[in-house]
């Protein structure tokens, strides 16, 4: 099954999450994608969590169904096959996506002369040229100042801009790779970590906010700014989430707790119209107070039976470990996941691609490959390399398959 992608080819030069996320993303949905790395991986090649066996967990799950080819990237050599890969022939190559400084081999201007419309797209930190990661972007977008409960900022642990500049990525790619079918152009994109966290900020009011009003947003806990929302405690020791953004969600809150009539006080009591999303965020405070017990009362259990189906939007507070054990959309009853076996791993639960297509069927999930898995298979195909020839270059060194891989020194 080639997938609604399969007659594209992308060849990957990276690190970290934002980038191998992009590129994963196209994967899923059927493009070749060629990820090269030095011959002893990349600099994330053995970041947490580890498997017992040793192995990254996390570099597994950021490579899914992508081939792996190991390069001697610090010698000519190297960088002449890398060179060749990016801009082989065919109508779906010369797609590269890279976040390793874009100077030398690996500048556009070098890659071009090799392929004219080649498309190169190049994330980097900062819109300057400057290093940034997710954490340090982070920090000045805002969001920590409003997360929490008092003045000190809080971190949030999903790294939410490399997750958006992946999309990003890949929207960006099939944008340009459309383009180029039509006038023949290839071209250099670029995007700047930094500038998915403020579009994103901008996007979203919060600098309209600042401009308009003057206002800052303040950190507010677990309340639902500008409507009412927050998380409540059960009688067996969870927590859940409700939130009433629709004047009709709020009035199932009331039917569905049996507290309709007391809930209706609270509007004339603190002269409010909670018929608003903006009354009720006033009256929050005392909403809460009025829903509370009736939660407190309840085990977990018993709340879900009386909010499912109710019109209520709700739900419960969960660890990783419970996501995984206990809630039924992670599991391979949902077509997004299914059971791979993992190189030096096992056996594991892996998604593919949420998307689902009416014409082309979704692509089962499929494991990421061992550090140079497909050097030889993809040297020999793409490039028509002679196995002679790629005999000589791994005895040289410049080249490596997964047990030279595994067994080099980071």
């Amino acid at each position: 099954m080639p997938g609604i992608l399969g007659d594209l080819r992308i060849v990957e030069v990276s690190a970290f999450i934002a980038a191998p996320m992009g590129t994963m993303t196209l994967a899923q949905l059927g493009a070749d994608v060629v990820r090269i790395d030095p011959i002893a991986g990349n600099i994330d090649v053995h970041r947490w969590p580890l498997a017992p066996s040793g192995e990254s967990l996390y570099w597994a799950s950021l490579n899914k169904r992508k081939r792996s080819v190991c390069l001697a990237l610090d010698k000519p050599e190297g960088q002449e096959l890398a060179s060749a890969l990016i801009g082989a022939p065919g109508e779906g190559n010369g797609l590269l996506v890279t976040n390793l400084p874009a100077r030398g081999w690996l500048s556009y201007e070098a890659l071009r002369a090799r392929r004219a419309d080649l498309v190169m797209l190049r994330l980097t930190g900062n819109a300057d040229g400057g290093a940034a990661v997710d954490y340090t972007v982070n920090c000045a977008s805002g969001f920590p100042s409003a997360t929490g409960c008092d003045a000190s900022p809080v971190n949030h642990v999903l790294p939410a801009w490399d997750v958006a500049a992946a999309l990003y990525i890949s929207t960006a790619m099939l944008a340009a790779e459309r383009a180029r079918r039509r006038s023949g152009l290839g071209q250099e994109v670029t995007l700047a970590l930094a500038d998915v966290m403020l579009t994103t900020v901008s996007n979203l009011g919060y600098v309209a906010d600042v401009q308009v009003n003057g206002t800052v947003r303040p950190p507010l806990g677990n309340d639902l700014y500008g409507a009412f929302g927050r998380d409540f405690a059960t009688a067996d020791g969870r927590s859940v989430m409700i939130a009433a953004i629709s004047n009709s969600q709020w009035r199932s809150i009331g039917r569905a707790t049996g507290l309709a009539d007391r809930l209706a006080q609270i509007g004339p009591l603190l002269q409010v119209d909670i018929g608003t999303e903006g009354g009720r965020f006033e009256a929050r405070a005392v909403i809460a107070a009025v829903l509370a017990p009736w939660f407190a009362s309840r085990s977990l259990a018993e709340v879900r039976a009386a909010l499912d189906g109710s019109g209520v939007l709700w739900g419960p507070y969960q660890d990783f470990g419970q996501l995984v054990r206990e809630d039924p959309r992670c599991s391979a009853a949902n077509p997004v996941f299914g059971e791979i076996e993992q190189p030096e791993v096992g056996r594991i639960l892996a998604n593919g691609s949420p998307l689902s297509f009416t014409t082309d069927p979704r692509l089962p999930p499929a494991p990421a490959p061992r550090l140079g898995e497909h050097t030889e298979e993809v040297l020999c195909d793409i490039l028509g390399l002679p196995s002679s020839s790629y005999a000589k270059l791994r005895d040289a060194g410049i080249v490596a398959g997964p047990r030279q891989s595994e067994t080099s020194s980071p």
